[in-house]
């Protein structure tokens, strides 16, 4: 019986050096971009992303909690408006400022989260005229430390962010184009 138990913490110190290895493999930042070309100008789009209250309308992290505690600090809008929500799991809790709005073209964002791990990001929304539409982006990027890595090596972070981004692209075009 010791022989297995044996064999089995052998087994396991193996799988755990080998996902550590992996992690320390990843790189040690991140970038998620997505895109859509939106038949709407980007005087049109761009009060909806520098305005966090107009996020519950496109924001596809907004409807997974239908209890998430909102606060709003600072401007309405634009650069100094902040949001910090604190929800389930399925949204954790964080934080949102704007640190430059150029409008119609530009937002960075600074994005903190807190819950389920501690993250620090930036967001950026670029909006860039089309004859008659907008092609706007949505990026997010920062450091992957250790942890994330470590995530990094069961799940595509791309691709699991990058829906997101998808599914949030294809709200504000559904509300700007009508």
């Amino acid at each position: 019986m010791l022989e297995i138990i044996g064999i089995i913490a052998v087994i396991l110190a193996i799988a755990i050096a080998v996902v550590l290895i992996l992690a320390a493999t990843k790189p040690s930042t991140f970038r998620v971009t997505r895109a859509a070309s939106i038949k709407a100008p980007a005087d049109r789009i761009f009060p909806l992303i520098n305005d966090f209250h107009q996020w519950v309308a496109w924001s596809p992290y907004e409807n997974r909690d239908p209890a998430l505690k909102r606060t709003y600090q600072g401007p309405q809008s634009g650069q100094g408006a902040v949001y910090a929500w604190d929800g389930n799991k399925n949204v954790g809790a964080g934080r949102m400022e704007i640190l430059q709005a150029e409008t119609p073209s530009k937002i960075v964002i600074k994005l903190d989260f807190f819950k389920p791990f501690e993250g620090h990001n930036t967001a950026e929304f670029t909006m860039l005229p089309q004859g008659d539409a907008t092609n706007v982006t949505w990026t997010m990027y920062g450091p992957a430390v250790f942890m994330s890595k470590v995530m990094q090596v069961f799940m595509n972070l791309d691709h699991m962010i990058g829906r997101d981004f998808e599914v949030g692209l294809a709200n504000l075009k559904k509300l700007t184009e009508k």
